[in-house]
């Protein structure tokens, strides 16, 4: 079944990030950057219909000097999200970079309201910005990360629950959460962490008398928000893991991760996305780019074992462009991609088999992808000035499929009842 799709331009809005906020709204990132275009950097707020239609509730225009919004994370349940956005160069200069801010959407629904905001990458890094925002699946962990650094951190309060981390050895291109667990995708490989324990699990104390309690939990929330990140615990990183041989990948390619996703209600899949590079030919000037979709079984209840606790489970050849920007959809059925090559795509994470490509989707590589939380629209946009809103179809949720095999079958078993009688 062809999907319908409808292409909406922002004129002089280059879109960077999106992410919804209800069924119904969305917010987007975008504008010139840090350089002086003379395009200004905003947040907007857009009505998405189910039959495509795109509305503009509110505009929020950042400070002057200001970067653009570069990556943008949502908790719908409390209608607010996070997104990454740098100070101004004299303030990065000062070491009071802000890149790290919660914005809340208002009762009227018409407007943006700002809320906690931190600074999370290292002090003299000008060129840095945070690449990688996500929210736990519960909405209450916030990973944000720069090129090098991972901070994790309470959301919406931004407090710091664990000392922040530096990769050793290449850069962050995402963060996914499961119930217990934090993997970090580099370039190079996948880090494993265990999440710390709430404090309130790590004292050990008794349950107090229930006026005390009270008291005593309003006195621990305080100490939790007030904590030094000298006095926060450290991410135990409980797994290495690299880049495995892809199958159908050209010899001798140089491989990198580039996304990572846990399944959102069976955390024991992972998806990941990789980009190959083959080697240069000699009359070519660019090495040839394919990308692959990885999907991994992960273990993490006997992590003392000797077992790893990650194994690969299939793989899907993605395209002939790069992957730009990954997503799965919330009910876990759909893998959407955006690549170099202009290319919007669809997979069933089941089977990783393809569902959806729109070639040219954009006039420039695709900078992101999100599913809605119903998963039936999904919304790319890249810096051509433009958002393409698609009609997931139907027939990828299963109930039609099922109906053609079934028809299908009936079909063989007449067939071979016929020649049976012959």
């Amino acid at each position: 079944m062809r999907a319908q799709h409808s292409t909406h331009p922002l004129p002089a809005f280059p879109v960077y990030s999106c992410a919804f906020v209800a069924s119904d709204q969305m917010v987007v990132g975008g504008g010139g950057g840090a350089a002086k275009t003379g395009i200004k950097n905003k947040l907007r707020l857009f009505n998405v219909s189910q039959d495509r239609q795109l509305k503009m509730l509110s505009e929020h225009e950042l400070e002057k000097g200001e970067d653009a919004p570069m990556s943008i994370a949502a908790h719908p349940e409390s209608r607010s999200f996070v997104c990454g956005i740098n100070s101004s160069e004299e303030r990065l200069k000062r070491d009071e970079n802000e890149n790290c801010r919660v914005f809340s959407i208002s009762d009227s629904g018409n407007a943006l309201i700002k809320g906690a905001t931190r600074g999370t990458l290292p002090s003299g890094a000008l060129e840095d910005y945070q690449r990688v925002t996500v929210i736990s699946p519960d909405g209450k962990l916030l990973a944000v990360a720069g090129e090098r650094d991972l901070s994790l951190l309470a959301f919406p309060s931004l407090s710091p629950i664990a000392q922040s981390v530096q990769v050793p050895k290449g850069e962050i291109y995402d963060v996914t959460f499961s119930p217990t667990h934090l993997v970090l995708a580099t370039n190079l490989n996948l880090l494993v962490y265990a999440l710390p324990k709430p404090p309130s699990e790590d004292n050990g104390e008794k349950t107090p008398k229930k006026k005390k309690g009270k008291q005593r939990s309003k006195g621990k929330e305080k100490e939790v928000h007030s904590r030094t990140p000298s006095q926060t615990p450290e991410l135990r990183l409980v797994d290495t893991v690299d880049i495995p041989s892809v199958p159908g990948a050209p010899a001798q390619s140089v491989v990198t991760f580039r996304a990572a996703r846990f399944h959102p209600s069976d955390f024991s899949t992972l998806f990941t996305a990789v980009n190959t590079a083959a080697p240069r030919a000699k009359k070519s000037k660019m090495a040839k780019m394919q990308a692959y979709i990885l999907k991994w079984r992960v273990d993490l209840s006997g992590e003392q074992n000797s077992a790893r606790p990650m194994s690969l489970e299939g793989s899907r050849k993605a395209g002939e462009g790069g992957l730009t920007c990954f997503d799965v959809s919330p009910n876990g059925k759909f893998l959407a991609f955006g690549s170099s090559d202009y290319t919007l795509g669809m997979l069933d994470s089941t089977t990783l088999s393809p569902l959806l490509s729109i070639l040219k989707a954009h006039e420039f590589p695709i900078t992101t992808v999100r599913f809605s939380p119903t998963s039936t629209l999904l919304v790319s946009g890249g810096v051509d000035n433009s958002i393409r809103i698609v009609t997931v179809p139907e027939s990828f949720a299963g109930q039609p499929w099922t109906m053609i095999i079934l028809i299908i079958l009936a079909l063989l078993v007449i067939l071979v009842a016929f020649l049976l009688q012959k």
